[in-house]
């Protein structure tokens, strides 16, 4: 399977996509505005216990504030020992005081109307291991499934628990490493962890003490161990940025990483552009002729099977189980293209057999299999409906680009103007770069226009100077926020 990671890199928005022989799987959009916060460690404060909930508010400097459950707060906090050997969690109330300070790391960004999920368990990332300050235990990813390289990796790390403080946990691209390699790893990660402590005691409250890596670096970090063939990047300050960061960490991948150069953007070589654009529509067209219907809520997914045009060329029933088949596929790239998660029910056409059930419901568990998210599959209910949960940690592709429709009053979404003054510049460079241009107009929404002016007007003076054409905005109140028009003179 010829797998390439495509990397498009602008001042304001970072979108790195991963394609398989040909075919987009996953899409990630960093926004210099709005970056990812899972991974970043800061210096919080309590502001209230919630004993009901057994749980707490913590302030971090975000927007809103973020929340703290018992079941995230590490073992030597919450755990009591008795004199007897008796162990006792205790109550959050027990733990936390309003007012106090607590070093925390964010395990899920905010979603929709809520904050960001805290843990005190601090994990740090590297290459081949993950730290755990305040975890003694080594453990080993389920992926290595060879019980004698399992046992040589975790003797290989205990080895090494003498010389630093807490646990690991071996990442799946540690299977195969030599020695020498995970115990740089060791000490890469004792040196970031006693960083980390001193500027969390330099550090105020609501400050943040730890940043994770932007998304290219990170994507590189953790997509390393999979049979990546090619990454490509159109930004050569990027590029040579990933080049030193493999030089030193990833050695076995920097033969991977080129620059692109192309006049053709990047992300049309593989059709990535008009992907997404029907990732962010309900409806998804099976090969056979029959479709999918993609519902997305705050409560929870739903995926509705139909035949369509499709009629087959034998029984019904013989019509109904390839279709199924079919959507199995689809689903499974749907729910890493769209980022999906929580809860997911999926609506297959009804079958009578009970063989074509079971093959239906095993080919969604392979077509599955390579999803990097954690995931379960429940067997077919009574009424032929699919049970499945898979984990969120960030906001679905849908939520990043669009927001509720303020016409439809929430019963559908546009794109945002940011989403679409970004569209509105890579089209100028797309026609630049295909035409003898002297000037050109834009033609969009008010709300467009003004956000060109406003917070895109330093963007929109480099853009005139990189294509040395000037450039012209009007809006138009006929026109919807996701409507434009880029008129060449």
């Amino acid at each position: 399977m010829s797998e390439e990671l495509l990397i498009n890199v602008t001042p304001q928005e970072t979108r790195v996509a991963t394609v398989e022989n040909g075919v987009l799987q996953e899409v990630w959009i960093e926004r210099a505005s709005k970056r990812g916060l899972v991974g970043n460690v800061y210096k919080g404060k309590v502001v209230r216990v919630l004993p009901g909930m057994d749980a707490a508010f913590v302030e971090v400097g975000l927007a809103r504030a973020a929340f703290l459950h018992v079941a995230d707060i590490s073992e030597k906090d919450k755990i009591e020992v008795a004199e007897n050997g008796d162990r006792r969690q205790k109550a959050i109330g027990e733990i936390l005081r309003e007012g106090q300070e607590v070093l925390v790391q964010v395990i899920k960004d905010p979603l929709g109307t809520k904050g960001a999920r805290l843990t005190t368990h601090l994990t740090i990332p590297s290459r081949y291991l993950v730290a755990m300050p305040y975890d003694s235990s080594v453990g080993v990813s389920g992926k290595i499934e060879d019980l004698e390289e399992r046992e040589r990796l975790k003797a290989i790390v205990q080895d090494s628990l003498e010389e630093c403080d807490g646990g690991f946990i071996v990442r799946t691209a540690a299977e195969g490493v030599p020695e020498d390699a995970l115990k740089r790893d060791v000490l890469f990660l004792r040196k970031i962890w006693k960083s980390l402590k001193k500027r969390a005691k330099a550090a105020s409250q609501d400050q943040v003490v730890h940043e994770d890596l932007p998304l290219v670096l990170r994507t590189l970090r953790d997509l390393s161990g999979d049979a990546i063939e090619r990454i490509r990047i159109d930004s050569r300050e990027t590029y040579h940025r990933a080049l030193a960061f493999t030089h030193d960490f990833l050695p076995e991948m920097s033969g991977s990483i080129e620059h692109y150069p192309g006049e053709r953007p990047i992300f049309d070589i593989y059709a990535v552009e008009d992907e997404i654009q029907k990732a962010l529509g309900k409806q998804v067209q099976l090969k056979s002729g029959g479709y999918l219907i993609i519902d997305q809520t705050e409560s929870m997914t739903t995926i509705d099977v139909n035949t369509g045009a499709f009629v087959g060329h034998s029984t019904l029933e013989e019509t109904i189980f390839k279709t199924n088949l079919e959507a199995a596929q689809a689903i499974a790239r749907q729910l890493k293209l769209r980022n999906l998660g929580g809860i997911i029910i999926l609506d297959f056409i009804d079958m009578l057999q009970e063989t074509h059930k079971q093959q239906v419901l095993r080919a969604l568990e392979k077509a599955m299999e390579n999803d990097r998210a954690r995931y379960q599959i429940s067997p077919l209910s009574d009424l032929g409906l699919v049970e499945m949960t898979r984990k969120r940690t960030r906001e679905s592709l849908e939520h990043v680009l669009c927001e509720v429709c303020g016409v439809c009053e929430g019963r559908g979404t546009v794109k945002t103007p940011e989403t679409v003054c970004y569209e509105i510049q890579r089209e100028i460079i797309r026609q630049v770069r295909q035409f003898d241009v002297q000037s050109l107009t834009v033609l969009a929404a008010q709300d467009v226009v003004d956000m060109l002016i406003d917070e895109q007007s330093d963007a929109l003076a480099e853009l005139e100077t990189f294509i040395g054409v000037p450039i012209r905005l009007q809006g138009e109140y006929m026109y919807n926020q996701e409507q434009y028009d880029v008129v060449l003179v």
